[in-house]
């Protein structure tokens, strides 16, 4: 297990924030989102903080340079849950990086509450998906930033 990162629940311990509003067709019988919506709020963060810091994610995996950020660990703690139409700020810090893995923490919030915290583990790959070192750039996002 590569998992060490502990995300915060203050949300200035974030670099960046992304809103998602849940959809209808995510909930379940009881009207809460499924957890199985929970990985695709996170990649869609993590890609949107990405293009914002000046690296869309297409750029980062074209050419024979290219690499990809496979996910190697998944872990999300449910506080409270998630509904229809909730917007969802979901609060993304990259930390604990390596030459060939690293990890972001996030908090999803609706209305400043807590409702989830997760992290992902990520290593580089190439478009063979072989092990890879890091992009250089992805130093710079390290930490919560200003």
């Amino acid at each position: 297990m590569r998992l060490s990162l502990q995300p915060s629940l203050d949300p200035s311990a974030y670099r960046f924030v992304h809103g998602v509003r849940t959809r209808f067709a995510e909930t379940d019988a009881m009207g809460i989102i499924h957890h199985g919506n929970f990985p695709a709020y996170l990649e869609e963060a993590r890609a949107a903080m990405l293009r914002d810091a000046g690296f869309p994610y297409e750029d980062v995996r074209a050419g024979d340079d290219g690499v990809d950020f496979a996910v190697l660990e998944l872990y999300v703690r449910h506080r409270r849950p998630l509904r229809f139409d909730d917007l969802v700020a979901v609060h993304v810090v990259v930390d604990d990086l390596t030459r060939t893995t690293f990890q972001v923490g996030y908090l999803l919030t609706v209305d400043g509450q807590a409702r989830a915290t997760a992290v992902t583990v990520h290593g580089a790959v190439d478009g063979r998906g072989r092990p890879s070192r890091m992009p250089a750039f992805l130093a710079g996002l390290v930490g919560p930033g200003d």
